[in-house]
């Protein structure tokens, strides 16, 4: 019974972090075919655009945060925190913001909508997370 139990805290996170990212997919996805079929073109484009960035920004997060918390497990002292990389996320999403911003590619709404589709994703996962619970049930 406490194999099952460790097992499971093992797998859940796994099975939860491969969740959030095939939820994203389905926001970009559903936001970009809702936007060229109800607005424009340009809208369609511009969600897909903030949706990839916020793709490539949750990455980055990921992979520093990683990196930092397995070099502290190994090495078993305190990391030393660089935070030029860790902000450089944001310098990046900033620049990519204001080049769209100026030039009107695209819609920039689109794109701020985009960039919410990671917080919709784990809002659903939560959503769900709390019916497994209510329900008593495992992973699905």
């Amino acid at each position: 019974m406490s194999e099952d139990i460790e097992t499971y805290e093992q797998e859940a996170p796994n099975l939860s972090h491969r969740r959030i990212l095939i939820l994203m997919a389905a926001v970009i996805v559903l936001g970009t075919a809702l936007g060229f079929l109800y607005r424009t073109p340009r809208f369609g484009i511009g969600f897909l655009i903030g949706g990839i960035l916020a793709g490539v920004n949750y990455y980055w997060l990921k992979q520093a945060l990683s990196g930092i918390f397995e070099k502290a497990i190994r090495d078993g002292e305190r990391p030393k925190f660089l935070i030029g990389g860790y902000l450089l996320r944001y310098v990046f999403v900033v620049v990519t913001l204001v080049i769209v911003y100026l030039t009107h590619v695209v819609e920039f709404a689109a794109v701020l909508a985009g960039l919410v589709s990671l917080a919709v994703a784990v809002t659903i996962e939560g959503i769900i997370r709390l019916f497994l619970i209510a329900f008593n049930k495992k992973e699905i």
